[in-house]
């Protein structure tokens, strides 16, 4: 895979966490009800910011390899974790002050690996057929 098909996959999956969101909370709500639907929905955007994240990370940090400045590459890593324990401990507190089901956020979190799943199913049968 060539780096400008990386790139269209990886703009590929917020499409694939979407549809894998709404797909979920529509089936979390007729199983279970709105609190599982709100649940799923909320870790799915979730999933989303998380994902948003990570890449901008990677992306800086490659940046940083590029140009061979390493010690801001431990800052970088210092910055993501910071962030990350802040928007998950916000989520916490939006799903215990929401009343949404905490099993089913962390379903709904689980959107963004099977977002990678789905697309690397495309990729495979788009290069199936080729």
């Amino acid at each position: 895979m060539n780096p400008a098909e990386f790139d269209r996959a990886v703009a590929r999956l917020p499409i694939w966490i979407l549809a894998l969101a709404v797909i979920g909370a529509a089936l979390a709500g007729t199983s279970f009800g709105l609190r599982y639907a709100g649940g799923f929905l909320i870790g799915a955007i979730a999933a989303y910011f998380n994902f948003r994240i990570i890449e901008r990370a990677v992306n800086r940090v490659s940046r940083l390899a590029e140009s061979g400045a390493s010690a801001r590459a431990h800052r970088t890593g210092l910055s993501l974790l910071i962030q990350f324990g802040i928007f998950v401990l916000g989520a916490f507190v939006i799903l215990e002050l929401s009343g949404f089901n905490l099993a089913a956020a962390f379903c709904g979190f689980l959107v963004c690996p099977a977002a990678v799943i789905v697309e690397i199913v495309y990729e495979l049968i788009r290069y199936g057929h080729s």
